[in-house]
């Protein structure tokens, strides 16, 4: 199989990459290494299935050129952080405009199949009920859901208009080796700083599923795999949940520290956009046969002793 990956120098889309090699696959990686690191790939460069385009999805012609002969696009690409949206609400318009030229480019040189890493964040605020894929309405809270629910809609346009086929995943809180930042690696950063004294930002009480990045990506491969619908929809995440709280007691003790105070900022947010609780309905993909090896606590310690051994 033939992938081109957007965003394959990421931290998710490094693992995806690392996966399809291992499995004898030729890939090509196409990033402008914005958010992504050249580091996280360097191990592939040099091997006659792997090339690296440095290059930018808003580029036309680029895309449309070196897309070519895939057989199927892994589309990983995006802002990856939803606390920029006050900041910089024009990434919203970047990466949904991203979506359309990939797609366009798709269309016109007649590649079939596409892999989506969408987000929870798309469901917006909602009752304390473990959410499945058909829960609506859907209305972001954030412009990073905005884009990726947008980009969602480009997809399944483009696959019914133009015989395409689309894995959809809404990925919970990815986490694990490589990771860049996020809660665990603000903590972290926070601490080493001053080890007396922990910022929490909102009320600590958020609460939500987290997933090991090697973990998502073996669930976007069984599904994709295994579902063959026009559009095949699901939610990747486990079944479980960890406060924010629950992380920074966690944090405290991966490090060694003791007696260290936590300061709230108050409000039941962390930052504008964010959505303070949720919980996924997984058993839609469940009834494939898959099923996330770790719990949302196992892969939060996990996470924890990645991003310090790998200081951050």
């Amino acid at each position: 199989m033939k992938s081109f990956v957007t965003g394959g120098a990421g931290f998710i889309g490094s693992h995806l990459v690392d996966r399809l090699i291992d499995d004898g696959n030729s890939v090509t990686v196409y990033d402008d290494l914005s958010s992504g690191k050249r580091e996280f790939i360097k191990h592939h460069l040099g091997d006659n299935k792997f090339t690296f385009i440095e290059a930018d999805l808003i580029d036309n012609e680029k895309i449309t050129e070196t897309i070519a002969g895939h057989d199927v696009v892994f589309h990983i690409a995006a802002n990856p952080d939803v606390r920029l949206g006050p900041k910089k609400p024009d990434i919203a318009k970047k990466d949904i405009l991203a979506t359309y030229n990939l797609l366009d480019a798709m269309r016109k040189q007649d590649v079939k199949k596409i892999v989506f890493s969408s987000s929870s964040v798309i469901y917006g605020e909602t009752p304390p009920l473990p959410l499945p894929e058909d829960y609506g309405p859907l209305l972001p809270i954030s412009v990073y859901g905005a884009a990726k629910l947008a980009a969602e809609g480009l997809i399944s346009s483009f696959c019914h208009t133009f015989d395409m086929q689309g894995w959809i995943y809404r990925f919970a809180n990815v986490v694990g080796e490589r990771g860049t930042h996020g809660v665990i690696v603000d903590f972290i950063n926070k601490l080493r700083k001053n080890p007396n004294e922990l910022e929490i930002l909102g009320d600590g009480k958020q609460k939500k599923p987290y997933l090991d990045v090697k973990d998502t990506v073996d669930g976007m491969f069984f599904g994709f795999e295994r579902a063959n619908e026009r559009i095949n929809l699901f939610n990747l995440g486990c079944d479980t949940t960890t406060e924010v709280t629950r992380i920074a007691e966690l944090v405290v003790e991966e490090m060694g520290l003791q007696n260290v105070t936590f300061r709230y900022t108050g409000g039941k947010r962390g930052w504008k956009g964010d959505v303070p609780q949720f919980q996924f309905d997984v058993e839609k993909i469940g009834k494939l046969g898959w099923k996330a090896k770790y719990s949302s606590d196992e892969v939060i310690k996990m996470a924890i002793r990645d991003v310090l051994d790998a200081n951050i």
